[in-house]
């Protein structure tokens, strides 16, 4: 049976070349190779592989097929998540759990539909985590957004199923009237301003020493709905050299030193624990 033509993309639809699939710590080489397949189906070429398990060529190639060992062969290795999402502008994690941290989702259509928009001067990671488990909450605060594949009683996917499901989604996103949406800043810019922001916010006692990336989802989650410019990360970050400077000129004049545990907290009342609360 001969597969239908691949229809013509245009610019209500998703720029395919600028979405990559990202599958972080799988266990077996055939879910490489079935996944790689399913991106090929769909049009995706970019795969990237996150502290695999094992890479045996000739079991990914096995479920691969010969029309996806292309994508193979270009697929990207790294041993470390954070320096494998530097580079994208939009990271979409994927989690079939809710609760806790897991609060606000897209369905795999709606993340498609936002992809229309983003991929126009953007690069885009759809991440998976490992087959048993999934991804840990420490991994997901990388992403800009959640999504979770809705099913029935019977609710586990196979890795390259769920790696289908969103590639079709993605393939097959059709805006029609897409927003303009600049380029963004990418993980790497990100994370390079959470980590001197939380510094910030625990020097000035807004947050706790204790577990502050807790206390820091909310603070991700503000400005991951705004979708911060890479500019606007130096902004802040210029802003915390500020305050770090005020707190450090102020408590030399009192004649104390930063780590002194009788450096003053700032003037005014302490922060309420509740408008610190990561919603449950």
């Amino acid at each position: 049976m001969n597969a239908p033509r691949t229809p013509r993309r245009s610019e209500e639809q998703v720029r395919l070349d600028r979405v990559a699939i990202v599958l972080h710590r799988p266990k077996l080489p055939e879910n490489i190779g079935a996944a790689a397949r399913a991106a090929c189906n769909m049009g995706l070429t970019r795969l990237v592989v996150v502290k695999p398990h094992s890479l045996d060529p000739a079991r990914m190639r096995m479920m691969a097929t010969q029309a996806a060992v292309p994508v193979l062969e270009a697929m990207q290795v790294h041993d470390d998540l954070a320096q494998a999402l530097a580079p994208f502008q939009y990271v979409v994690g994927t989690t079939a759990r809710r609760g806790g941290l897991r609060k606000e989702f897209l369905t795999p259509r709606e993340m498609a539909l936002r992809v229309v928009e983003l991929s126009r001067h953007n690069d885009v990671a759809l991440l998976f985590g490992p087959e048993n488990w999934g991804l840990t909450n420490e991994e997901l605060a990388l992403c800009q957004a959640l999504v979770t594949i809705p099913t029935a009683a019977c609710s586990s996917l196979n890795l390259a199923q769920a790696v289908m499901v969103l590639a079709y989604e993605v393939f097959t996103a059709h805006h029609p009237e897409p927003r303009f949406v600049p380029r963004l800043a990418n993980v790497q810019e990100l994370e390079s301003m959470y980590a001197m922001l939380k510094d910030t916010l625990v020097k000035i006692h807004y947050i706790g020493h204790q577990n502050p990336d807790y206390w820091m989802f909310n603070v991700r989650r503000f400005f991951n709905r705004l979708g911060l410019r890479a500019r606007e990360t130096q902004v802040v970050k210029g802003i915390c050299r500020q305050i770090d400077w005020y707190v450090k000129t102020r408590l030399a004049a009192a004649g104390l030193s930063p780590d002194d545990e009788a450096a003053p907290r700032p003037e005014g009342p302490p922060a309420r624990h509740d408008d610190q609360a990561v919603d449950f």
